[in-house]
């Protein structure tokens, strides 16, 4: 899988309502009502991130969860990287 351009970059991320550009790495911040609540959306994004064989970096206290996307063997942000978010956007 390539990184994208900048240009592919920007214009995929019109799409990706809530996703930034944070460290070279492509970041979202989603806050939930509880942690029960946060925790039953990293149980079903944990499941597609299995079978896409593709694991986000992330981070939960409470009812607060940031995820960070990136491929390492590409050396930044790839087509993989839009489509695991759009599948967590469609999670929410």
């Amino acid at each position: 899988m390539m990184k994208l351009s900048s240009g592919e970059l920007s214009a995929e991320l019109e799409n990706l309502q809530g996703w930034s550009i944070k460290d070279e790495k492509l970041h979202k911040e989603f806050q939930f009502a509880d942690f029960n609540e946060a925790f039953g959306f990293m149980t079903k994004a944990a499941a597609e991130c299995e079978k896409m064989n593709h694991h986000p970096e992330w981070f939960n206290v409470y009812n607060k969860l940031v995820i960070d996307l990136t491929t390492h063997d590409a050396g930044g942000i790839t087509q993989n990287d839009i489509n695991l978010a759009k599948i967590l956007n469609s999670l929410v």
